[in-house]
């Protein structure tokens, strides 16, 4: 049982002063004061227990006994950067490669889904060229100045929209203007993106990715419907694009019996680059791109190298793949538990 020596009141009155309002707290007028985790459940430091329906970090459950001896025992024997070559990372690509369709088949570690986000930007302007990005309304990519300008959810209370962003409307089949009553919504909403394509064109201007959660969290838990992605596809790639799908948020077996949330699109959907983060980690401060060879190629033709140096010194990639690589074993059943 965790203690709490200092008190919630004390806590809060240090954190007021030391840190900065921009960093919020859950229920701020009444904050819960967490002191321990275990599986789907958080306690108080009063013992009080909660079902924790929001963390969306702890994906297979706060301090998973496996996780955390695998922490351990990795932290007995090595603690470098990823710049050494070592087993276990190229052990935990394979395996993730073998989740992901095959064109999907280099990989980039780091530290953070903004960071995987900001480095899929990256590519996909390496690769084509191009520097405009087209994003669904109410999408949100992560924190970086560049990701926030790509986020509607983030950038209409700062400066707005920048003129190399351009925003199609959510494919909400519920709320939005194709509803599940319209003959073919997939094809109606992917038009939106396609009219948003050409009026950029008509500006001069050139499409360099189109961005987008694969099931839009921060905009509703939206699930596009089927076969919007493809048609999506089709139109930025058409246009000189690429497709980036953001699984930071739905991925690793989130959505029922799919392990990414773009395969809901169906099996024959392939995006030129994949992001992932938060539940890759459960908690520890771990990213990934995956992207195809042409992709890659083109970025390693800059002459300008890659690497990552980890959030936490403590932790880096190959000590997180030897993490990931219990806890991803089966996770049909994690899910279940």
């Amino acid at each position: 049982m965790a203690t709490d020596p200092r008190g919630k009141a004390a806590t809060l009155a240090l954190r007021r002063r030391l840190l900065s309002n921009s960093c919020r707290l859950f229920f701020p007028e009444d904050p819960i004061k967490i002191v321990r985790g275990q599986g789907q459940y958080m306690y108080d430091e009063q013992g009080a227990e909660y079902i924790d329906c929001i963390n969306n970090v702890a994906h297979v459950g706060h301090c998973h006994p496996l996780v955390v001896q695998a922490a351990h025992e990795q932290n007995q024997v090595l603690n470098t950067n990823s710049r050494y070559l070592h087993d276990n990372i190229v052990d935990y690509a394979q395996r993730l490669s073998e989740t992901l369709p095959e064109k999907l088949c280099v990989f980039y570690f780091l530290n953070s889904g903004s960071e995987a986000n900001d480095l899929a930007l990256r590519l996909a302007r390496q690769y084509t060229g191009h520097w405009d990005v087209v994003v669904l309304d109410h999408a949100y990519h992560g924190h970086l100045s560049s990701l926030i300008d790509i986020s509607p959810y983030k950038f209409r209370d700062l400066d707005g929209q920048k003129e190399w962003v351009h925003v199609a409307p959510l494919p909400d089949t519920y709320r939005g203007p194709y509803r599940e009553d319209h003959p073919n919504p997939a094809v109606a909403y992917a038009s939106e993106v396609k009219r948003v394509v050409g009026s950029a064109q008509e500006k001069g201007r050139k499409i360099a990715a189109f961005f987008a959660e694969s099931l839009p969290s921060v905009g509703g838990q939206i699930i596009p419907p089927a076969g919007y992605f493809p048609e999506v596809a089709g139109h930025i790639r058409r246009a000189g694009g690429v497709f980036v799908a953001d699984e930071i948020q739905v991925g690793f077996g989130r959505v029922g019996k799919h392990f990414w949330a773009f395969q809901l699109q169906g099996e024959d959907f392939v995006p030129d680059i994949v992001t992932m983060g938060k539940s890759i980690g459960n908690g520890h401060p771990v990213a990934c791109v995956a992207t195809t060879q042409a992709v890659a190629r083109a970025f390693e033709a800059t002459g300008v190298e890659y690497f990552n140096t980890l959030l936490k010194p403590t932790h880096l990639e190959p000590v997180l793949c030897n993490k990931r690589s219990h806890y991803n074993e089966k996770p049909t059943h994690r899910n279940k538990e």
